[in-house]
C-alpha cells in the first residue's frame, strides 16, 4: 500500500521491505560521518554478513520520515526482516550478548571464527551501500 504523495516515505518503506539487514546512518559504510554510525557500521563487519545502507544525510526528510515510520528519534536505526532493531547502544549490547547474530542468523560458528587470525579468513561480503534517490521537485 504506497502512499503517492509521499515518495520519500515509500522509498523507505520499500527499502526496508527490500533488505533482510538495513542501516540507516550518517554517511556511508565506508565514510560514517559519526561515530555511532561508525560503531554499528562496525558491529555489523564483525559479523561478516552483508548490509544494505542509506545515508540520511542528503536529504533531512529521509530521517524525519524514517523517524516517524519507525518512533525512535536517533539515527542509526538499525532493520532486520523489515523490523527496527535498534540505534548504537541496542546494536553493541545485542552483539555482546549474541543475539544480535542470532536475530540476523549468522551461524554461531562464523561469529566464533571472526576473532581468529585473518590471513585465510575471506573479506566479508558487503552490500553496495544504497540511497534513497530524491526525485522531488
Amino acid at each position: 500500500m504506497s502512499d503517492e504523495s509521499n515518495p520519500i516515505r515509500n522509498a523507505i518503506t520499500e527499502a526496508i521491505d527490500e533488505n533482510h539487514v538495513i542501516l540507516f546512518m550518517k554517511g556511508t559504510p565506508d565514510q560514517p560521518m559519526c561515530g555511532f554510525s561508525a560503531r554499528t557500521v562496525g558491529t555489523l563487519q564483525s559479523l561478516q554478513t552483508p548490509f544494505a545502507a542509506v545515508d540520511v544525510l542528503p536529504d533531512p526528510r529521509i530521517r524525519q520520515e524514517l523517524s516517524e515510520l519507525s518512533n525512535w528519534p536517533t539515527i542509526p536505526q538499525l532493520f532486520v526482516d523489515g523490523e527496527l532493531v535498534g540505534g548504537c547502544d541496542i546494536v553493541t549490547e545485542m552483539h555482546a550478548s549474541g543475539e544480535l547474530a542470532e536475530v540476523i542468523g549468522v551461524p554461531e560458528d562464523a561469529t566464533a571464527e571472526s576473532g581468529n587470525s585473518t590471513e585465510d579468513a575471506p573479506e566479508p561480503a558487503q552490500a553496495p551501500p544504497m540511497q534513497i534517490e530524491n526525485r522531488l521537485e
